[in-house]
């Protein structure tokens, strides 16, 4: 029997996803073993002082939540353009997908974190995250979440991104609006009930705005309240 295996994807860039991604591993170690995969982190060592994603997901989500990175490269860019920048190498959406599987047979849930949007090429051959869900989704049967913004452009951005994924023939489980403001806007309020009004994906949680500087054990103690996901 293997593990629920959740892809997180975001609609952009920075919409919330990695403290989305830990609230959402908070939320389900309550219930069994949790990892955190990152198939590929960019933006981190050399001249960078970024925390890795997978630091973040530890620091926030707690020694309950177990994390992996399967590559790494500096520049803060797209996988593939940091990759071909300097003549790196980077594993293929089929080694991902393996590594996936193995994880999926020794924990209850595998969260997969993309990067970026959906269509970031994830390797040099032009593999994407949407490859790696559509992979995932064959035999595993992954389900794929999808973080959004809350203010505007986010019902253009959000529709696109469920679009593409019914292209492939994957139904989104669910949207989770990945920073949510303290004092909400006309925009945002809006968006909130057009978001699943407009996609047909039900919105399963809000991440407050700011979330990801709680201290720890604040973090841990309030994720599941944010969450209505199952």
């Amino acid at each position: 029997m293997t593990g629920r295996v959740v892809v997180v994807t975001g609609t952009d860039t920075a919409v919330g996803k990695t403290v989305a991604t830990a609230a959402l591993a908070v939320d389900a170690a309550t219930r069994g073993r949790v990892v955190v995969v990152k198939p590929v982190q960019t933006g981190v060592g050399g001249a960078s002082h970024e925390p890795a994603d997978v630091d973040v997901v530890a620091r926030l989500a707690g020694p309950d939540v177990e994390v992996q990175e399967l590559a790494r490269l500096a520049d803060p860019l797209a996988p593939e353009t940091a990759a071909r920048l300097r003549g790196a190498a980077l594993p293929a959406v089929a080694d991902h997908a393996a590594a996936i599987r193995d994880l999926a047979a020794r924990f209850d849930t595998v969260l997969v974190e993309g990067a970026g949007g959906l269509l970031v090429r994830l390797d040099t051959a032009g593999g994407t995250l949407l490859d790696l869900a559509a992979q995932l989704a064959d035999g595993l049967a992954a389900e794929v979440l999808v973080v959004t913004r809350a203010g505007l452009g986010t019902l253009n951005h959000t529709e696109l991104t469920v679009a593409a994924l019914r292209a492939r023939g994957l139904e989104p489980a669910a949207l989770v609006i990945g920073s949510w403001p303290d004092d909400p806007g006309l925009a945002e309020r809006c968006n909130r009930d057009d978001l699943p009004r407009l996609t047909g994906v039900p919105v399963v949680g809000s991440i407050p705005d700011r979330a990801g500087s709680l201290a720890p054990d604040a973090f841990r103690a309030a994720a599941p309240s944010w969450l209505s996901w199952r």
